[in-house]
C-alpha cells in the first residue's frame, strides 16, 4: 500500500505543500499568493487511488457522511469526474529535516498530512489504559474541518482508514470561512480580526451569539462590525435583555418584587401559543443542534421571545395595573412572561453561559446551569411563583455608533433659535350682499399658514433619538420625563404624551427631537429639546422611523 516513486509539481516552500497545475495562477501559490517552484524527486507514496470506488459507494449509502449537503456533492463529483491518484507521503530529509523519520528509511520524513491525520487515533492511545482508548473514542460523531481541508479529510483521511480497516467518522462536516471584503481571513494575508479585542469591546457572549447567528453553519460569512452591532442591539439589547428587564420592573413594581401566580386568562390565544412554542422548543432546539443548525436553534428561541414582546404589548400591563379588579390578569402575565424567561435561559446557556446564568440570578432561582437540568423542576409547568427577583444591570446594553456617511460633530456652542417667521395677514371677510343679489353670502378665504424661508428651516436640528428610560413627571397627567440617547450624547426630555403613552412603551423606540431648542423648565424640571409628535389638542402618535436608524442621525 506504500511504495517509492519519482514526483514532479509545484511547490510552495511557505506552506510546505504541492499544487496541481490547474491550480497554479501567475506562479503563485493559491493559498498565500507567495511565488512558488517546480520541484522533482524521489518520494514515497500511499495508493489511494485503488480506494476510490469503494470511497464513492459510502458516500452515496451514508447521506449524513458528507455534511452539509453541498460539500457531499462536491466530494462526490470530485471522485466521479477524474481518476483519484496516489498520495505522496513524504519529504527528503534533505529539503525537510525537521519533521518525523520514517521507520523504513531514514533518509526521508513524513508528510505533514500524513503525519498529522494519523493522530486523530494514535493520540487517543498515549496514556495507559486497561483497555486501547481509541476502541472507546473511535469512530467519531462529527468531525468538524474547515471547507479548504475537506479533501484531505474526506477522501486521504477516509481512504487512509479503509487501509487501516478501521472505522470512519460518522459524519464530516466542514464549516465555511468568516471573510473579510470577501477575501478568507488569513495570518499570511494580515487580515485577521483579533476576536480578544472583539471581546473586550462586545463581551464573549454576545461575540458568540452573533458568529452563530449571523450565518447558517457552514456556510460563509463576511464579517462587518457593523453587522455585528445591528445584531447585537435588536436580537439582545431590544430582544432578550429588554424582554427580562420589562417584564422585572413589572413584577418589581407591581408585585413587591415577587414573581405571583397564575390567574385568568389575559389573552387566551396568545398564552396558548406561547405554550405550545415553549412546550415544542426543547425538542426542536435538541434536532436543530443534532443538524448542527446553530442559526436555526437561535431563530427558534428568538420566535419565543418575539411571541412574548407581542404578549405584553397586547396585554398592556400598565393598564391592567391601574384597577384591583385587574390585577389577577396583570398576575398571569407576568408569570407567563417569567416561565419563559427561565425557558429562554436555560435554552441560552451553550450559546451565552454568563447571560443566560445571570437571567436566572435575575428570576431569583437556584439553578446552576452548568448542570443537568431536570424538565420536571425546570419545565413550563414547574413551579416559579414566589421566586424573588433581584433585578440587576442591563444584560445587553445597546451599543451606540456613529451614523455613516457624515462626521459627527459635537457643538458646545449655544446653539442657534429658529426665528419664528411673521403670520400671513388674513384675507378681508366679503361684504355682505343684499337678498336679490346672491343667494348667499361668500364665506371668507382661509388663511394661509405661516411661511418661512429654507434658511430659516435650516436653523433647525431634528435627529434621531433612542429612549432609554422614561417616566411620569409628579402631580402631572400629561407630562412624561424621558432620558434619551443621541449616539454621542445623553439628554433630558419633557414631553407632554402622558395621556396617550405609558412610560413603559417607549422605552427602546427611537424618535424624532428637536435637538438645539434652547432648554426649557415644565414644572420644574428641565427639558433639553422637543419630541415631535401629531395631533392638535390631544397627541395622535409619535414621530418614528421604518427602519433601524442610529441615534444621533439627522433628520432632513
Amino acid at each position: 500500500m506504500i511504495y517509492k516513486a519519482d514526483y514532479t509539481g509545484w511547490y510552495c516552500t511557505y506552506d510546505e505543500r504541492f499544487w496541481t497545475e490547474k491550480d497554479v495562477v501567475d506562479g503563485l501559490c493559491p493559498d498565500c499568493k507567495r511565488p512558488i517552484e517546480q520541484l522533482s524527486e524521489h518520494n514515497y507514496f500511499f495508493k489511494m487511488g485503488q480506494y476510490q470506488e469503494r470511497l464513492i459507494d459510502h458516500i452515496r449509502t451514508h447521506d449524513d457522511f458528507i455534511r452539509p449537503v453541498s460539500r457531499r456533492n462536491e466530494v462526490l463529483g470530485f471522485l466521479q469526474t477524474q481518476t483519484l491518484g496516489d498520495l505522496s507521503i513524504s519529504r527528503p530529509k534533505s529539503r525537510l529535516s525537521w519533521g518525523i523519520e520514517l521507520p523504513f528509511d531514514k533518509d526521508y520524513v513524513t508528510y505533514v498530512w500524513f503525519d498529522a491525520l494519523v493522530n486523530y487515533i494514535s493520540a487517543l492511545e498515549y496514556l495507559p489504559q486497561e483497555k486501547p482508548v481509541g476502541l472507546r473514542y473511535w469512530p467519531a460523531d462529527i468531525h468538524l474541518v474547515g471547507k479548504d481541508i475537506l479533501t484531505t479529510h474526506a477522501v486521504y483521511w477516509s481512504t487512509m482508514l479503509m487501509a487501516l480497516e478501521r472505522p470512519l467518522p460518522h459524519s464530516i462536516f466542514a464549516h465555511g470561512w468568516w471573510t473579510v471584503d470577501g477575501e478568507k481571513m488569513s495570518k499570511s494575508r494580515g487580515n485577521v480580526v483579533d476576536p480578544n479585542a472583539m471581546i473586550d469591546q462586545f463581551g464573549a457572549d454576545a461575540f458568540r451569539y452573533f458568529l452563530l447567528r449571523e450565518v447558517p453553519f457552514g456556510q460563509d460569512g463576511d464579517f462587518s462590525h457593523s453587522a455585528m452591532v445591528t445584531t447585537i442591539n435588536s436580537a439582545l439589547a431590544n430582544g432578550i435583555g429588554n424582554l427580562l428587564s420589562r417584564t422585572l420592573t413589572m413584577i418589581e413594581r407591581s408585585c413587591a418584587g415577587v414573581i405571583p401566580d397564575r390567574g385568568p386568562a389575559v389573552l387566551p390565544e396568545l398564552e396558548a401559543r406561547i405554550e405550545d412554542l415553549a412546550r415544542q422548543l426543547p425538542g426542536r432546539v435538541e434536532a436543530g443542534y443534532q443538524g448542527l443548525l446553530f442559526r436555526d436553534v437561535l431563530l427558534m428561541i428568538e420566535e419565543l421571545n418575539s411571541a412574548c414582546d407581542e404578549y405584553i404589548d397586547k396585554s398592556a400591563p400598565w393598564k391592567l395595573a391601574k384597577q384591583p379588579e385587574t390585577q389577577p390578569q396583570l398576575h398571569t402575565m407576568l408569570n407567563v412572561s417569567a416561565r419563559a424567561l427561565r425557558l429562554l435561559a436555560i435554552l441560552l446557556y451553550p450559546f451565552m453561559p454568563q447571560a443566560a446564568q445571570q437571567m436566572i440570578h435575575q428570576l431569583g432561582l437556584s439553578l446552576e446551569l452548568s448542570q443537568p437540568v431536570s424538565d420536571t423542576k425546570n419545565g413550563w409547568d414547574a413551579p416559579l411563583a414566589g421566586s424573588r427577583i433581584q433585578k440587576g444591570a442591563s444584560l445587553f446594553p445597546r451599543i451606540e455608533s456613529k451614523p455613516q456617511g457624515a462626521k459627527h460633530v459635537t457643538d458646545t456652542s449655544t446653539p442657534a433659535q429658529p426665528t419664528p417667521a411673521t403670520p400671513a395677514p388674513a384675507a378681508p371677510t366679503a361684504a355682505a350682499a343684499t337678498p336679490s343679489a346672491a343667494p348667499s353670502a361668500a364665506a371668507p378665504a382661509a388663511a394661509q399658514p405661516a411661511q418661512i424661508t429654507i434658511d430659516e428651516f435650516m436653523k433647525v436640528q431634528l435627529k434621531a433619538a433612542k429612549v432609554l428610560a422614561a417616566e411620569r413627571v409628579p402631580k402631572s397627567e400629561k407630562l412624561l420625563k424621558l432620558q434619551v440617547s443621541l449616539g454621542s450624547e445623553q439628554r433630558q426630555i419633557v414631553a407632554g404624551i402622558g395621556k396617550k403613552y405609558e412610560p413603559e412603551t417607549l422605552i427602546g423606540k427611537t424618535i424624532v427631537i428637536v435637538a438645539n431648542l434652547k432648554p426649557a423648565k415644565l414644572m420644574g424640571i428641565e427639558s433639553q429639546g422637543m419630541v415631535l409628535a401629531a395631533g392638535d389638542s390631544e397627541v395622535r402618535g409619535l414621530a418614528t422611523f421604518i427602519e433601524d436608524v442610529e441615534p444621533g442621525t439627522k433628520v432632513k
